[in-house]
Protein backbone atom coordinates (compact mmCIF):
# COMPACT_ATOMS: atom_id res chain seq x y z
CA UNK A 1 0.00 0.00 0.00
CA UNK A 2 2.99 2.67 1.08
CA UNK A 3 4.61 1.72 -2.33
CA UNK A 4 1.06 2.29 -4.48
CA UNK A 5 0.38 5.71 -2.70
CA UNK A 6 4.02 6.87 -3.06
CA UNK A 7 4.03 5.72 -7.05
CA UNK A 8 0.42 8.01 -7.08
CA UNK A 9 2.21 10.98 -5.50
CA UNK A 10 5.05 10.98 -7.88
CA UNK A 11 2.53 10.84 -10.68
CA UNK A 12 0.53 14.02 -9.28
CA UNK A 13 3.91 16.14 -8.79
CA UNK A 14 4.26 15.14 -12.20
CA UNK A 15 1.50 16.61 -13.26
CA UNK A 16 1.35 20.27 -14.76
CA UNK A 17 -0.41 22.39 -12.54
CA UNK A 18 -1.21 25.25 -14.63
CA UNK A 19 -2.68 26.00 -17.77
CA UNK A 20 -0.80 26.04 -20.96
CA UNK A 21 -1.12 28.44 -22.87
CA UNK A 22 -0.70 28.44 -27.06
CA UNK A 23 -0.43 31.08 -29.03
CA UNK A 24 0.09 30.94 -33.76
CA UNK A 25 2.39 33.51 -35.26
CA UNK A 26 2.01 33.79 -38.80
CA UNK A 27 4.05 35.59 -41.38
CA UNK A 28 2.12 37.70 -44.15
CA UNK A 29 3.32 34.53 -46.47
CA UNK A 30 1.52 31.73 -44.28
CA UNK A 31 4.54 30.52 -42.43
CA UNK A 32 3.70 29.94 -38.52
CA UNK A 33 4.81 29.28 -35.38
CA UNK A 34 3.28 27.90 -32.38
CA UNK A 35 4.59 29.23 -29.04
CA UNK A 36 3.55 27.70 -25.97
CA UNK A 37 4.34 28.22 -22.11
CA UNK A 38 2.97 28.18 -18.42
CA UNK A 39 3.46 31.96 -17.85
CA UNK A 40 5.31 35.03 -19.19
CA UNK A 41 7.43 35.56 -15.87
CA UNK A 42 10.91 34.99 -14.53
CA UNK A 43 11.76 31.76 -14.91
CA UNK A 44 9.73 30.59 -17.60
CA UNK A 45 10.33 28.69 -20.41
CA UNK A 46 8.85 29.61 -23.81
CA UNK A 47 8.75 26.42 -26.91
CA UNK A 48 8.88 27.19 -29.80
CA UNK A 49 7.96 24.79 -33.03
CA UNK A 50 7.43 25.07 -36.59
CA UNK A 51 6.48 23.10 -39.63
CA UNK A 52 5.91 25.17 -42.31
CA UNK A 53 6.86 23.99 -45.56
CA UNK A 54 9.51 24.69 -47.49
CA UNK A 55 11.18 26.08 -45.04
CA UNK A 56 15.27 25.41 -44.45
CA UNK A 57 16.57 27.27 -42.02
CA UNK A 58 14.80 29.52 -38.79
CA UNK A 59 16.27 31.97 -36.24
CA UNK A 60 14.99 33.47 -33.70
CA UNK A 61 16.26 37.17 -31.60
CA UNK A 62 15.17 37.61 -28.23
CA UNK A 63 17.37 40.01 -25.42
CA UNK A 64 19.98 39.95 -28.19
CA UNK A 65 20.56 36.47 -28.80
CA UNK A 66 20.48 34.64 -31.89
CA UNK A 67 19.14 31.36 -31.44
CA UNK A 68 18.84 28.64 -34.45
CA UNK A 69 15.69 26.62 -34.20
CA UNK A 70 17.04 22.97 -34.54
CA UNK A 71 15.27 19.51 -35.27
CA UNK A 72 13.32 17.11 -33.40
CA UNK A 73 15.22 13.68 -33.96
CA UNK A 74 11.49 12.30 -33.77
CA UNK A 75 9.78 14.53 -35.96
CA UNK A 76 10.56 17.22 -39.22
CA UNK A 77 9.57 19.97 -37.47
CA UNK A 78 11.69 22.78 -35.94
CA UNK A 79 11.79 23.88 -31.84
CA UNK A 80 13.67 26.02 -29.91
CA UNK A 81 13.73 27.19 -26.45
CA UNK A 82 14.14 30.54 -24.56
CA UNK A 83 14.00 31.28 -21.22
CA UNK A 84 13.28 34.07 -19.22
CA UNK A 85 15.99 34.70 -16.33
CA UNK A 86 14.72 34.34 -12.90
CA UNK A 87 16.30 38.43 -13.07
CA UNK A 88 14.31 39.40 -15.96
CA UNK A 89 12.74 42.51 -15.57
CA UNK A 90 9.05 43.42 -16.27
CA UNK A 91 8.45 44.99 -19.94
CA UNK A 92 7.56 44.73 -23.35
CA UNK A 93 10.22 42.33 -25.31
CA UNK A 94 10.35 42.04 -29.34
CA UNK A 95 10.51 38.60 -30.79
CA UNK A 96 12.09 38.24 -34.11
CA UNK A 97 11.73 35.21 -36.29
CA UNK A 98 13.30 34.89 -39.80
CA UNK A 99 12.47 32.33 -42.14
CA UNK A 100 14.75 31.16 -45.00
CA UNK A 101 12.87 29.32 -47.86
CA UNK A 102 14.17 27.24 -50.27
CA UNK A 103 14.71 29.76 -52.74
CA UNK A 104 17.14 31.32 -50.32
CA UNK A 105 15.16 34.45 -49.09
CA UNK A 106 14.55 35.55 -45.86
CA UNK A 107 10.99 36.43 -44.41
CA UNK A 108 10.62 38.10 -41.26
CA UNK A 109 7.71 38.22 -38.39
CA UNK A 110 8.22 39.95 -35.47
CA UNK A 111 5.79 40.12 -31.91
CA UNK A 112 6.47 41.05 -28.72
CA UNK A 113 6.11 39.19 -25.31
CA UNK A 114 4.90 41.19 -22.11
CA UNK A 115 7.00 39.99 -19.19
CA UNK A 116 4.84 40.06 -15.64
CA UNK A 117 6.44 40.92 -12.64
CA UNK A 118 6.98 38.20 -10.12
CA UNK A 119 7.79 38.04 -6.10
CA UNK A 120 9.94 35.82 -4.82
CA UNK A 121 10.05 35.21 -1.09
CA UNK A 122 13.30 35.47 1.38
CA UNK A 123 14.72 32.67 3.79
CA UNK A 124 17.73 32.91 5.92
CA UNK A 125 19.86 29.89 6.32
CA UNK A 126 23.36 28.77 8.09
CA UNK A 127 26.01 26.72 6.84
CA UNK A 128 29.86 27.00 6.94
CA UNK A 129 30.97 30.23 6.90
CA UNK A 130 33.49 29.10 4.61
CA UNK A 131 31.09 29.12 1.52
CA UNK A 132 29.55 32.55 2.26
CA UNK A 133 32.95 33.84 2.37
CA UNK A 134 35.43 32.08 0.76
CA UNK A 135 39.37 31.66 2.25
CA UNK A 136 41.63 33.36 -0.36
CA UNK A 137 43.48 30.30 -1.00
CA UNK A 138 39.88 28.95 -2.67
CA UNK A 139 38.73 31.73 -4.84
CA UNK A 140 40.94 31.07 -7.67
CA UNK A 141 39.07 27.70 -7.76
CA UNK A 142 35.64 29.09 -7.51
CA UNK A 143 37.01 31.52 -10.79
CA UNK A 144 37.98 28.57 -12.85
CA UNK A 145 34.51 26.60 -11.51
CA UNK A 146 32.66 29.77 -12.72
CA UNK A 147 34.45 29.99 -16.06
CA UNK A 148 33.92 26.31 -16.53
CA UNK A 149 29.85 26.38 -16.24
CA UNK A 150 29.72 29.79 -18.55
CA UNK A 151 31.66 27.86 -21.20
CA UNK A 152 29.43 25.09 -20.52
CA UNK A 153 25.88 26.67 -21.00
CA UNK A 154 27.74 28.61 -23.92
CA UNK A 155 27.49 25.43 -25.46
CA UNK A 156 24.81 24.58 -28.46
CA UNK A 157 23.90 21.14 -29.62
CA UNK A 158 21.94 22.07 -32.98
CA UNK A 159 19.67 18.56 -32.25
CA UNK A 160 16.95 17.89 -29.51
CA UNK A 161 17.70 14.84 -27.73
CA UNK A 162 15.11 14.55 -25.21
CA UNK A 163 12.38 12.15 -24.92
CA UNK A 164 8.96 13.42 -24.00
CA UNK A 165 7.66 14.93 -20.84
CA UNK A 166 10.49 15.49 -18.24
CA UNK A 167 10.31 13.79 -14.74
CA UNK A 168 11.14 14.66 -11.67
CA UNK A 169 14.64 13.40 -10.81
CA UNK A 170 14.23 11.78 -7.54
CA UNK A 171 11.75 10.17 -4.72
CA UNK A 172 11.14 12.90 -1.62
CA UNK A 173 9.88 15.93 -0.25
CA UNK A 174 10.10 18.91 -3.22
CA UNK A 175 10.02 22.00 -1.82
CA UNK A 176 8.87 24.95 -4.48
CA UNK A 177 11.51 27.46 -3.55
CA UNK A 178 12.98 27.95 -6.74
CA UNK A 179 13.51 31.69 -7.08
CA UNK A 180 14.24 32.64 -3.16
CA UNK A 181 16.05 35.38 -2.08
CA UNK A 182 19.09 33.31 -0.32
CA UNK A 183 20.43 34.62 3.20
CA UNK A 184 23.26 33.04 4.66
CA UNK A 185 24.43 33.64 7.99
CA UNK A 186 22.58 37.15 7.82
CA UNK A 187 24.66 37.91 4.65
CA UNK A 188 22.67 38.52 1.27
CA UNK A 189 23.66 36.01 -1.88
CA UNK A 190 22.04 35.60 -5.22
CA UNK A 191 18.57 33.89 -5.61
CA UNK A 192 18.07 29.81 -5.54
CA UNK A 193 18.51 28.95 -9.09
CA UNK A 194 16.45 25.74 -8.69
CA UNK A 195 14.23 23.55 -6.54
CA UNK A 196 14.95 21.18 -3.88
CA UNK A 197 14.28 17.38 -2.91
CA UNK A 198 14.97 16.63 0.02
CA UNK A 199 15.92 12.96 0.81
CA UNK A 200 18.35 10.27 2.56
CA UNK A 201 22.03 10.47 1.06
CA UNK A 202 22.30 7.53 -1.21
CA UNK A 203 18.63 7.67 -2.77
CA UNK A 204 18.96 7.49 -6.87
CA UNK A 205 19.06 10.55 -9.08
CA UNK A 206 18.10 10.24 -12.62
CA UNK A 207 18.17 11.69 -15.73
CA UNK A 208 15.06 13.64 -16.07
CA UNK A 209 15.54 13.27 -20.12
CA UNK A 210 17.34 12.02 -22.48
CA UNK A 211 20.77 13.47 -23.13
CA UNK A 212 24.89 14.15 -22.96
CA UNK A 213 26.42 14.18 -19.72
CA UNK A 214 29.13 17.04 -19.86
CA UNK A 215 30.24 17.47 -16.60
CA UNK A 216 30.72 14.61 -13.70
CA UNK A 217 32.99 17.07 -11.39
CA UNK A 218 33.22 18.23 -7.62
CA UNK A 219 32.55 22.05 -7.34
CA UNK A 220 33.15 24.15 -4.54
CA UNK A 221 29.46 25.47 -3.59
CA UNK A 222 27.15 23.10 -6.10
CA UNK A 223 29.52 20.00 -4.50
CA UNK A 224 29.17 16.11 -6.63
CA UNK A 225 27.59 18.12 -9.94
CA UNK A 226 26.20 16.29 -12.86
CA UNK A 227 25.26 18.41 -15.78
CA UNK A 228 23.07 17.08 -19.13
CA UNK A 229 22.86 18.55 -22.19
CA UNK A 230 19.50 17.91 -23.87
CA UNK A 231 19.72 20.10 -26.92
CA UNK A 232 18.98 23.20 -28.08
CA UNK A 233 20.80 25.45 -24.98
CA UNK A 234 18.95 23.01 -22.68
CA UNK A 235 20.87 21.92 -19.68
CA UNK A 236 19.51 20.47 -16.47
CA UNK A 237 21.39 20.44 -13.27
CA UNK A 238 22.10 17.78 -10.48
CA UNK A 239 23.84 19.12 -7.25
CA UNK A 240 25.35 18.49 -3.94
CA UNK A 241 25.67 14.49 -4.99
CA UNK A 242 27.25 11.97 -2.61
CA UNK A 243 28.21 9.57 -5.35
CA UNK A 244 28.48 9.42 -8.97
CA UNK A 245 27.02 6.59 -11.28
CA UNK A 246 27.77 8.31 -14.68
CA UNK A 247 30.60 9.33 -16.41
CA UNK A 248 31.04 12.06 -18.12
CA UNK A 249 30.39 12.12 -22.50
CA UNK A 250 28.15 9.49 -22.35
CA UNK A 251 24.67 9.46 -23.13
CA UNK A 252 21.74 8.64 -20.94
CA UNK A 253 17.71 7.80 -21.77
CA UNK A 254 15.13 9.37 -19.79
CA UNK A 255 15.10 7.47 -15.98
CA UNK A 256 18.88 6.26 -15.92
CA UNK A 257 20.59 6.53 -12.90
CA UNK A 258 23.32 9.12 -12.47
CA UNK A 259 24.22 9.69 -9.30
CA UNK A 260 23.12 9.68 -5.29
CA UNK A 261 21.91 11.82 -2.88
CA UNK A 262 24.59 13.77 -0.56
CA UNK A 263 25.21 17.05 1.07
CA UNK A 264 28.30 17.95 -0.32
CA UNK A 265 29.41 21.30 -1.09
CA UNK A 266 26.82 24.59 0.59
CA UNK A 267 24.18 22.79 1.61
CA UNK A 268 22.48 22.71 5.41
CA UNK A 269 21.48 18.95 5.28
CA UNK A 270 21.28 16.19 2.78
CA UNK A 271 18.95 16.71 -0.87
CA UNK A 272 19.01 17.35 -4.36
CA UNK A 273 19.46 20.52 -5.82
CA UNK A 274 17.27 19.78 -9.92
CA UNK A 275 18.04 22.88 -11.74
CA UNK A 276 17.67 24.15 -15.32
CA UNK A 277 19.36 26.50 -17.24
CA UNK A 278 18.65 27.75 -20.82
CA UNK A 279 21.49 29.50 -22.41
CA UNK A 280 22.20 30.25 -19.48
CA UNK A 281 19.09 31.91 -18.69
CA UNK A 282 18.01 30.24 -14.48
CA UNK A 283 14.57 28.28 -15.44
CA UNK A 284 11.97 27.10 -12.90
CA UNK A 285 11.96 23.17 -13.19
CA UNK A 286 8.34 22.84 -12.52
CA UNK A 287 7.53 25.17 -15.20
CA UNK A 288 9.90 22.53 -17.85
CA UNK A 289 7.55 19.64 -15.88
CA UNK A 290 4.41 21.09 -16.98
CA UNK A 291 4.89 21.03 -20.69
CA UNK A 292 4.36 18.11 -23.37
CA UNK A 293 7.69 18.12 -25.55
CA UNK A 294 6.42 15.27 -27.49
Amino acid sequence: MRKRITCLLIILTSLPLFSIVSEKWSSPSGRTVKINYRSLQPGEIIVVTSDSPGVKEIQLWFLDRKIVMGKDKNSSEFKAFFGLDLGVKPGLYPVKIFFRGSEGGWETLEKGLTILAKEFPVKKLWVNERFVTPPPGVRERIRRESELLQTLYNQFTPDWLGEGRFLIPCEGKKSDNFGERRIYNNKPRSSHGGVDISAPTGTPVKASNAGKVVLTSDLYFSGKTVIIDHGLGLFTLYLHLSRFRVKRGVMVKRGDTIGEVGATGRVTGPHLHWGVKIFGSRIDPDALLSLSLD
